[in-house]
């Protein structure tokens, strides 16, 4: 995002966005997650309703495994199916799969334009995802449906197999990831300036409400819309440091 986006878009706060993935395997995640992959754990944040966030840093981005002590719902055609991680480790692109069966392929950085992270969506619609993208965020399209929201890349392409969720707003965040909570990738997080004014802005670019911004404790000020399929985003603001 430029320093003065216009005033329908989102001021993004930090230029990589966030990824919320839900699991019940914590022990084998944080393996892959940390060992394998190399990531360096940041913390522990209590959510409630029996879910715990582990995070872990990546190029910038926060990895948050989201663990349930309930057992999840399965997985759904379509959404955030793949990320797509810069990594100085690799030479070539090697395709990994989580212990949850999550897709997490390292590419050299750079390689297809890929210098932090890229995350694949499935979805119905791809010229609807791309206006939304670009309307709502000021995202730059780069070509072959891959659009920029700061340095992370969001990669579309058509899933049939989708059957979009009756899109519900909820009362309160908890309520919001009761609904998420699906085995795999289920949201992202935009670190935003100001909650308020991304809530209002992603609305007026034809986002669904999920839940209107709310404060969570002394952590954040957040707030959840759907895009064109129902897939959540968190917007958060983070108080000054």
């Amino acid at each position: 995002m430029g320093l003065h986006p216009e005033a329908n878009q989102v001021e993004l706060k930090k230029p990589q966005v966030d990824v919320g993935i839900f699991t019940r395997q914590l022990e084998a995640m944080q393996a892959f997650y940390s060992e394998r992959l190399g990531l360096e754990f940041e913390s522990v944040l209590p959510v409630g309703g029996g879910f715990r966030q582990y995070r872990y840093m990546c190029n910038g981005s926060v990895i948050k495994l989201m663990h349930s002590r309930e057992p999840l719902r399965a997985r759904r055609p379509g959404g955030y199916e793949t990320l797509m991680i810069a990594s100085t480790k690799v030479t070539n692109s090697e395709a990994l799969a989580d212990p949850d069966d999550n897709t997490i392929e390292l590419v050299p950085p750079g390689r297809d334009d890929v210098t932090q992270m890229e995350i694949r969506v499935g979805v119905r619609d791809v010229e609807a995802f791309g206006a939304f993208y670009t309307s709502a965020f000021g995202a730059i399209d780069i070509g072959h449906s891959r659009y920029r929201i700061g340095e992370t890349i969001f990669g579309v392409y058509h899933e049939p197999e989708i059957h979009p969720p009756k899109l519900t707003a909820y009362g309160n965040p908890l309520e919001v990831v009761n609904a998420m909570a699906e085995l795999g990738i289920q949201y992202v997080t935009l670190q935003v300036l100001n909650c308020d004014a991304a809530f209002n802005a992603l609305t007026r670019a034809g986002a669904a409400a999920a839940v209107a911004p709310s404060t969570f404790g002394t952590v954040a000020r957040i707030s959840f819309v759907r895009d064109p399929d129902g897939n959540f985003i968190e917007l958060s603001q983070r108080p000054p440091s």
